[in-house]
């Protein structure tokens, strides 16, 4: 029975997700949203200025790609913990 319980915590606790989640303004200033974690990358469209990740626990360089007549931002180091969302709150874009 106990046997059962472990292998059922482990099986859960593998599942568990975390996030990186942010908002842009203006919400339409930027394309893209990436994060790197070494070799590893991962990429958003936001939708309405909002983007969520799911990203492996640990620590990433995020990279606003903007829009053209605006500048890219860079966020580094963004930690992500296990089970957890990294909210990386209001990214205001400049011209």
């Amino acid at each position: 029975m106990v046997l059962i319980l472990v292998s059922l915590f482990h099986a859960f606790k593998a599942v568990q997700s975390s996030v990186i989640t942010g908002k842009i303004v203006p919400f339409d200033a930027a394309d893209q949203v990436f994060a790197i974690q070494g070799t590893d990358s991962l990429t958003a469209v936001p939708d309405k200025g909002i983007f969520t990740l799911q990203a492996k626990p640990g620590t990433y360089i995020v990279i606003i790609d903007s829009k053209r007549s605006h500048k890219d931002i860079l966020l580094k180091p963004v930690k992500v913990n296990e089970g957890k969302t990294t909210d990386l709150g209001e990214i205001k874009i400049i011209q």
